[in-house]
């Protein structure tokens, strides 16, 4: 009767732990899904919204939603030889108390030698649990401040 107990206790640790990882790889990852040069291709906007031609400086930082909000794309203006690529994304202020992340950069080595161009470069997360594509998304990235508007 003893070794039926511990089978059944070893059953439900197992069965506990088995729990918490599948729980830890429904979170989508906080690093990188891709990066590639250039700007990325938004979704066609709904109809009754749209883009407006020149709505951010030139050579700021921008933001979009793509994957109808699962993935959030953010191009950053550098150097073509030495990019500037978004490394991970962190949520700072979750939904309903503020919607903001942060975006942490690769850090390239001072001395590296880089052409003097500016050309975009983007970067590619999932969208992180915490936030909502229903409220504008803050996101902060090389100090300065980026509002995704509602998809």
């Amino acid at each position: 009767m003893a070794t039926s107990v511990r089978l059944r206790r070893a059953g439900l640790a197992a069965a506990a732990l088995a729990s918490v990882f599948l729980l830890a790889a429904c979170a989508p990852p906080t690093r990188a899904a891709e990066n590639y040069p250039g700007e990325p291709v938004v979704e066609h906007a709904e109809e009754g919204e749209h883009a407006e031609e020149g709505e951010h400086e030139e050579g700021a930082p921008q933001a979009a939603w793509l994957a109808q909000g699962g993935q959030l794309a953010v191009t950053i203006w550098g150097s073509s030889t030495c990019p500037v690529v978004g490394e991970s994304i962190e949520v700072v202020e979750p939904a309903g108390e503020g919607n903001r992340v942060a975006i942490d950069l690769v850090e390239r080595p001072a001395d590296e030698m880089c052409t003097m161009d500016l050309v975009p470069h983007t970067t590619v997360f999932w969208t992180p649990m915490n936030v909502t594509t229903t409220e504008p998304l803050v996101v902060e990235v090389q100090d300065a401040e980026v509002v995704v508007p509602i998809k």
